[in-house]
């Protein structure tokens, strides 16, 4: 599968300065920039952003960022999930994973995480793929945000519905854990009814082994 990348670009204004959300962003295009020091949702920021630009680099993986002059400020990142995930147990070559999502607090109220994923989604490319994100509310930032659980939810589904991604039903054990945590979902158009398949087995690849062992 050829994962071809178009470039798309939104700027505007916020009380903090001028904006730019745009990529996907290569590692190269990556270190021409700073990464702002309380990006620290997933690891210290440094890590962080070199990781994202090893991320940058593979064949499939995107990296969308929100930046302020030279300082990014937000970014999304995509990939195919991670090989110790049941999502990667039929290598699908048209399925990604929206990894993370991240703004720092300053930037926050500017649909700037919203703003990302639109941006991603300009490129036609992506209807070739389905699209996934495993959220958990152990990631969340409730503390900084002041919201409980289910108005960051709320909140949440709302950023992803920016970007097509809708909640989807699955029997893995960490998502069904507590009824918070949910499986979002975009199916590009372009996605053929086998993959679509191949999909449904995964999510409800609990439920398959079920039955492998009863037969």
């Amino acid at each position: 599968m050829n994962h071809e990348k178009i470039y798309h670009f939104e700027a505007f204004d916020t009380e903090h300065g001028p904006v730019i959300v745009e990529g996907p962003l290569s590692a190269e295009e990556l270190s021409q920039y700073t990464f702002n020091e309380k990006l620290t949702a997933f690891r210290p920021a440094e890590k962080q952003f070199e990781a994202i630009k090893g991320i940058a680099d593979f064949e499939e993986g995107r990296i969308i960022i929100a930046r302020n002059n030279e300082d990014i400020i937000g970014y999304v990142t995509y990939l195919h999930p991670d090989p110790l995930e049941r999502w990667s147990e039929g290598n699908m070559e048209d399925l990604i994973e929206l990894g993370a999502i991240e703004v720092i607090p300053d930037f926050r109220g500017y649909r700037i995480g919203s703003r990302l994923l639109e941006v991603t989604m300009r490129d036609e490319y992506m209807e070739n793929y389905i699209i996934i994100s495993t959220e958990y509310y152990w990631h969340w930032d409730l503390k900084g945000t002041g919201l409980n659980i289910w108005d960051y939810r709320r909140v949440m589904e709302k950023m992803m519905a920016a970007g097509g991604l809708t909640p989807s039903p699955t029997d893995d054990p960490e998502i069904i854990s507590h009824p918070a945590n949910c499986l979002m979902v975009k199916i590009g158009k372009h996605v053929t009814g086998s993959s679509i398949e191949e999909f449904d087995r995964l999510r409800f690849l609990t439920r398959h082994q079920y039955r492998e062992t009863r037969r």
